[in-house]
């Protein structure tokens, strides 16, 4: 039970409610026989809608570092490449879209080479959906862990995003290389790439913790995330070209239904960023919204239900 174990762990200042209840009045003749009992302690976990709780999620750091590294260490084990895989899937990747999308359908680049144009943007989105899965399925790992001790749970999802950050960081050096190799050479554009990468972590970790949620209550999310992943890509400018500032549209509805995506905004500021090309001011600024919006929504769904979750587990 669920309850149960936070009640016996919780520290009570911040995730529970505690009241002390006294045993009623005693008899003259009780309070001369015996001492007093001692006053009991009911520790209630807190229900409804729940604030982040940033400052305990700072208390709680180091637990999200071992976290971070254990997945990290998890996800390498017992591979003869290692950490090369963090390069070599995007690699891959990129090396079929240049054969299918860039040789024979011919996809506008804007003048850049195919390659290094894909792999700018398959370089944040796959940051992306290694975050968005492996968080969506990190609570329902974590049963032993959930049901034996309190801690944050928002830590769970957190540490699978943030295990996907060594990704990203191992594979831009792939980036770099392709770069030197097709003397693109790199601009004052490049500064604004980590504020990018920070908006689209908040929107990697609003939309794992929501999924985590919801793939507690809903084991169907399983087999319905792979799915979203692979779909949500192609509605993404990754492989092809987002219609440029000021540019003509070809579609109306298409191109809104691009900025509906909020990951639209961001994968194209980031590879014109990189790249050196105009970035889309409309479509960042709508990207950034969405991105702290997500970050709300999906951890505040997500402390709302979090103390089910050993219930229902």
């Amino acid at each position: 039970m669920s309850s149960d174990a936070d009640l016996h762990h919780a520290p009570p200042s911040s995730a529970t409610q505690t009241d002390r209840v006294s045993h009623g009045p005693h008899s003259p003749a009780q309070e001369v026989a015996s001492p007093p009992d001692p006053p009991m302690t009911l520790i209630r976990p807190q229900t409804g809608w729940q604030a982040i709780g940033f400052q305990e999620l700072w208390k709680y750091r180091e637990l999200l570092y071992f976290l971070t590294w254990r997945d990290v260490k998890v996800r390498y084990k017992q591979t003869v490449l290692g950490a090369a895989w963090a390069v070599l899937q995007p690699a891959l990747m990129m090396l079929v879209f240049s054969i299918f999308f860039g040789r024979l359908a011919k996809v506008d680049t804007g003048g850049l080479p195919y390659p290094l144009f894909v792999f700018a943007g398959l370089l944040p989105w796959t940051f992306f959906a290694t975050a968005v899965s492996n968080a969506g399925n990190s609570v329902v790992g974590s049963e032993r862990l959930i049901t034996k001790v309190y801690f944050p749970r928002l830590i769970i999802p957190f540490a699978s995003v943030a295990a996907a950050v060594f990704d990203l960081l191992v594979a831009f050096s792939m980036l770099a290389v392709l770069m030197l190799w097709y003397r693109v050479p790199a601009t004052w554009g490049l500064l604004i790439a980590p504020g990018l990468l920070t908006l689209l972590l908040l929107t990697a970790l609003g939309g794992g913790a929501l999924l985590a949620a919801l793939n507690v209550a809903y084991r169907d999310f399983r087999y319905v995330i792979p799915f979203l992943v692979q779909l949500w890509m192609f509605a993404t400018p990754t492989i092809y070209m987002h219609i440029a500032a000021g540019a003509e549209r070809s579609s109306i509805v298409s191109d809104w239904l691009l900025y509906a995506n909020p990951l639209t905004g961001l994968i194209a500021a980031f590879r014109a960023s990189v790249l050196g090309t105009p970035v889309s001011l409309a479509a960042l600024a709508w990207s950034a919204g969405a991105a702290v919006v997500m970050f709300a929504v999906g951890c505040l769904y997500f402390r709302r239900v979090e103390d089910s979750f050993a219930d229902i587990i």
